[in-house]
């Protein structure tokens, strides 16, 4: 069964984190190949949660754009080197290609061979030299084994078309001789006799007994076929090993990690029809042309914590969002299908993904409830945000009993685990806990963390404002904004840019503000920082 990645935002945070982790148990448990992600660093306060209830941290994922191992490509499309000509035009003719690898025979990719160098090659007069097996020539011909000394047949190959007695007279045979010949008796016995490579017998012609016995003693490899002398001619040269006519320079090769929109670009500027796909070690997987990308098997994605494609992971045009779970307005992200949407006004999504396990009922494990009541206790910092709900409360208690954990205790050490800024970077702080949004087409940044420690963000003022405008003129931001949000005092302290302090001014009611100022009272960026920017660009 193909893997769902569920998913939170870019910058993940606790709830995101927690909520794709638990939502994954719960779709597995109903039958679904459920798998969490994440898209970034995890933070400190994340950290500690899942180490507390022994949560593994999800693995990173890149992006969810289309890739070569997304498409039905030509699985398995090769030919090994010692295999005939003919089973490569075979091969090729079959599935519609200009060109097939060449493998060994543990598929190390050798080269590629295209039809047009094998039509070359039969139509130059220049292929009586023959290089292949016994096999070979017993398949291409449609042959009959009749004595088999030698495995590999290498030899010149003649045709038998001169009158006996001016063909014995003037041509010679040895050991590098392979003869087509029909029912001319005494030229079989002249080729036998001289040891020849290979007799090819002609139109299923009997061979004397006694050619036979001359024939075994000088190891004469004989096939007898139907064919006739002109058809074999004319096929002779495909009995030829694979490798004969493979070009090994300048081959250019994909891999299934490769994305279908390079590769699309890439073939369009080549105009190379078929490319060999391997894997790191250089093994041919098969091969891939512009037409296999019609029939895609886009990634499959739920999205949790989030529905704002700025917010979500590469490529998310690519991918097939079956589901959303949020607590967020709704955003910017459609859908050519209907999904299911869950978006409810709690104040975390793992409220939400609580409520899904009750209705499908499902029993949430001890770590899995502890990770969801923490993600609960994080988002609504400890039911202090105006965005925390009765449900919320009730939700967290009924988790808190299955968890084994008292809240109060539990948030306290949570947060000061989380919040502790000794050894971060600025931008590691800044990206604590970050999200883009676009605000009458303007792009706004805004981040916050919690803090139970004021004298550490007095030292750092300054760095947080360096960090902030270094950051806004080198990614393009008009306002670039960070909320530090003190859990005891049930406030925020701003960090800005210099651009943005007229409208927050405006937006908080504020008379000379300055870099650290706290804001009694405005702890959720959802309900109340965001509300209070959209209003003062409104009115502009």
């Amino acid at each position: 069964m193909k893997a769902t990645f569920i998913i939170g935002h870019k910058k993940p945070d606790t709830d995101s984190v927690c909520s794709a982790i638990a939502l994954a148990y719960l779709k597995n448990t109903l039958g679904m190949n459920a798998i969490p992600r994440i898209l970034g660093p995890i933070n400190n306060e994340t950290k500690f949660v899942l180490n507390y209830f022994h949560v593994k941290e999800p693995m990173y994922l890149n992006d969810v754009k289309l890739q070569i191992k997304d498409i039905d490509y030509g699985k398995n499309l090769v030919c090994e080197k010692q295999e005939s000509l003919y089973d490569a035009v075979m091969y090729m003719q079959q599935y519609h290609l200009s060109s097939i690898p060449i493998v060994n025979h543990k598929r190390k990719f050798l080269g590629l061979l295209s039809m047009k160098d094998i039509t070359k090659e039969l139509i130059s007069w220049d292929y009586d030299i023959l290089k292949t097996s016994y096999d070979n020539i017993l398949k291409t011909l449609h042959a009959e084994e009749i004595l088999r000394f030698d495995e590999e047949i290498t030899g010149n190959v003649l045709v038998a078309s001169f009158k006996s007695t001016t063909f014995i007279q003037d041509i010679a045979l040895d050991n590098s001789s392979i003869l087509i010949v029909g029912d001319r008796h005494s030229i079989i016995e002249y080729a036998v006799e001289s040891g020849v490579k290979l007799l090819i017998i002609t139109g299923n012609n009997e061979i004397k007994e006694k050619h036979l016995e001359i024939a075994k003693k000088n190891h004469v490899n004989i096939v007898k076929t139907p064919l006739r002398t002109f058809n074999i001619v004319k096929v002779i040269g495909l009995c030829n090993y694979a490798e004969t006519l493979m070009y090994k320079d300048n081959i250019v090769a994909i891999q299934e990690k490769d994305y279908v929109k390079d590769f699309i670009e890439l073939s369009n500027r080549l105009r190379y029809k078929v490319f060999p796909v391997l894997n790191p070690i250089k093994e041919c997987l098969g091969v891939v042309q512009i037409a296999d990308t019609i029939n895609k098997h886009r990634k499959k994605v739920i999205l949790v914590d989030h529905n704002e494609i700025d917010q979500s992971v590469d490529g998310l045009e690519e991918a097939e969002i079956v589901e959303i779970v949020d607590h967020h307005k709704i955003g910017t992200i459609g859908t050519s299908l209907p999904i299911n949407f869950r978006n409810m006004t709690l104040g975390c999504t793992c409220s939400i993904v609580y409520l899904l396990f009750q209705e499908n009922k499902v029993k949430i494990p001890k770590e899995i409830a502890g990770i969801m009541l923490a993600a609960i206790i994080s988002d609504t910092l400890l039911f202090r945000s105006p965005t925390t709900t009765e449900l919320d409360k009730e939700i967290a208690q009924k988790l808190s009993s299955i968890a084994g954990v008292k809240i109060e205790k539990f948030g306290y050490e949570m947060f000061r685990n989380g919040s502790s800024l000794k050894g971060k970077s600025m931008e590691d702080i800044l990206y604590t806990d970050f999200k883009d949004f676009s605000l009458e087409n303007n792009k706004i940044g805004i981040s916050q963390f919690n803090t139970l420690n004021i004298e550490e963000l007095e030292e750092l003022k300054n760095d947080f404002v360096k960090t902030l405008a270094k950051i806004k003129e080198a990614q393009g931001y008009q306002m670039l904004l960070l909320f530090a949000t003190d859990i005891i005092k049930e406030g925020s302290y701003i960090y800005y840019t210099e651009e943005s302090k007229e409208i927050l001014e405006k937006a908080f009611d504020i008379e000379n503000l300055s870099q650290g100022y706290f804001l009694p009272s405005i702890v959720s960026r959802k309900k109340q920082i965001i509300p209070a920017l959209v209003e003062v660009y409104e009115e502009k």
